[in-house]
């Protein structure tokens, strides 16, 4: 900073002003960019990169990943926000849209001259507020398949066409039900999310078993086995060379074939006690079946002897995937061929491969009890794949949240509109003294911005729905926008649930972000950190 800089307390204040404008701006845009693809009725952004690519979304943490975001206030905000769909699943765009509320809002009572640093105090008081109007406001919940069905529902018409999202809320409910094991905490990795391209999206469908992206090797392998005893195995089945560089000379024809021979003695030996179990476990039960599913490779010639003795042959399985078929089939993994027994092998009643075009699917149904499930997307294009993929995985995180929180929120706006009101009572605002009033009255003024675009993305008029909203409430009721009417409706009965900790987590997240850009009073380019300097300050070449 020069010296006339630091003489002209004029230009100070200036620079100071300009930093705030701008962080203020910025916030604003970004609002705007997100706003109208909020709730159900909200509309798609088409997403397009350097390579001519397109993507179809509404996730909002889909678009602030995959933006090109040239603002630091922006970039900050966009960070802040997909963090916090990390941690819950939910709620990036109701951040960023609360985010440029607060400081919409705080541009109102900053141009009036009230300082940023007691809008900021005005703030925290109101953020610790809402905090605990909301731990008053939920409801404690059991696990009930009915209220999950809502809250999967909830979040996946924010995502999804209305037709599509009834079709998959069953599925993610039940996906995350079937791992659902108390007192042990969840763990949605047992939930494999596998794609096809393939018919349409309303075909999602989940599969209570395992499904593998890879068929049997062999053509006269059976396409379909019934009643089967699985066998999971971690060992090659087929002519290795050795790890260390190593050659062997013949004098003769005879002694390179006697060493083909022991060489090939040895695989087949492997086989010979795969064969014996599985004729211990079926006999000459023709209805029983016996699959291998093998992490290692099978060589050609064991894939034949295997296919002689009637058993299905899966080879170069997956590491997740042979993980998942322990819990799914109850088979314990083998690493050795010494010890097979009865005991090691799983059970399914249904293994059957798929095939589409060139691609190879293998389907492992009907278990007993699994501890892991494959959710199976389908869809005729890519784009449409990538939507309800982003969808599962958000609607999935919602049945976790509610199951591990135990209690759900009214949603369509319902908690906004109390908490506002809450905050802008009498009662509260008898309680807090000297000017952080205005700031308590700008954070209850942003909650607002949740109903208030709900209604505008829907078709309503702003005002109309919220002063209707804001009546009902006043007269007792818990009350949410009605997305199809317009009216005030109660979102209980509707089957409309919000994630308490998403609500949690934006509250806290939002008012943070917007405080510490109202405290920003100068922007200063920054060398970059890891940059070597020399004895000057300068960076070295």
């Amino acid at each position: 900073m020069s010296a006339a800089q630091l003489l002209n307390p004029k230009a100070e204040s200036r620079r100071r002003g300009e930093a705030l404008r701008v962080n203020i701006n910025a916030g604003i845009g970004l609002q705007e960019v997100l706003r109208s693809n909020l709730g159900p009725m909200g509309t798609i952004k088409m997403l397009v990169d350097g390579a001519g690519g397109i993507k179809l979304t509404k996730d909002g943490k889909v678009l602030l990943s995959e933006m090109q975001i040239q603002s630091p206030t922006a970039v900050l905000i966009a960070r802040a926000a997909t963090a916090q769909d990390e941690i819950t699943g939910d709620g990036t765009t109701s951040v960023v849209l609360l985010v440029g509320e607060l400081l919409r809002q705080a541009d109102r009572y900053i141009s009036e001259g009230v300082h940023p640093r007691v809008i900021v105090d005005g703030f925290e008081i109101a953020k610790t507020a809402a905090l605990k109007f909301l731990d008053g406001f939920k409801q404690d919940a059991t696990v009930d398949r009915e209220l999950l069905l809502s809250v999967a529902r909830t979040t996946l018409s924010t995502k999804l066409s209305q037709a599509v999202a009834e079709t998959l809320t069953p599925s993610v409910v039940d996906a995350v039900l079937a791992i659902y094991n108390p007192p042990e905490s969840i763990d949605l990795h047992m939930v494999e999310v596998m794609t096809m391209q393939h018919r349409t999206a309303s075909e999602t469908q989940l599969i209570r078993g395992l499904a593998l992206d890879h068929g049997a090797r062999h053509p006269d392998m059976p396409k379909r086995v019934k009643d089967a005893y699985i066998l999971a195995l971690n060992v090659s089945l087929e002519y290795e060379k050795s790890e260390v560089n190593s050659s062997f000379f013949y004098s003769s024809a005879d002694q390179r074939e006697k060493l083909v021979e022991s060489e090939r003695k040895f695989v087949d030996e492997k086989l010979r006690k795969i064969v014996e179990l599985k004729k211990e476990v079926c006999g000459a039960d023709p209805s029983k079946g016996f699959v291998i599913v093998n992490q290692k490779g099978i060589d050609p010639l064991s894939l034949d002897v295997l296919c002689k003795n009637g058993i299905f042959a899966l080879r170069r399985a997956k590491r997740r995937n042979m993980e998942r078929l322990q819990l799914v089939t109850g088979c314990v993994s083998q690493n050795s061929v010494d010890d097979l027994s009865p005991e090691i092998l799983g059970w399914a009643g249904n293994v059957h491969e798929h095939t589409l075009g060139e691609e190879k699917y293998t389907f492992i149904e009907e278990v007993k009890d699994p501890k892991s499930v494959t959710i199976l997307i389908k869809g005729p294009n890519a784009h449409t794949i990538a939507q309800v993929k982003d969808a599962v995985r958000d609607g999935l995180r919602s049945v976790y949240n509610m199951i591990t929180d135990k209690c759900v929120v009214p949603g369509a706006g319902a908690f906004q509109i109390a908490c506002a009101a809450h905050l802008s009572g009498d009662e509260f605002r008898k309680e807090i003294k000297g000017k952080a009033k205005t700031g308590v009255q700008a954070f209850a003024d942003a909650l607002l911005i949740i109903p208030k675009t709900l209604a505008q993305n829907a078709g309503f008029d702003i005002q109309d729905s919220l002063s209707a909203l804001q009546d009902e409430h006043a007269e007792g009721h818990i009350v949410g926008l009605d997305l199809t009417t317009g009216e005030p409706m109660d979102p209980t009965s509707a089957g409309v649930y919000d994630s308490y900790r998403v609500l949690r987590n934006a509250i806290s997240s939002s008012s943070s972000i917007a405080s510490n850009l109202l405290l920003c009073d100068e922007m200063l380019k920054a060398r970059h950190m890891g940059a070597k300097t020399g004895p000057g300050g300068e960076p070295e070449e």
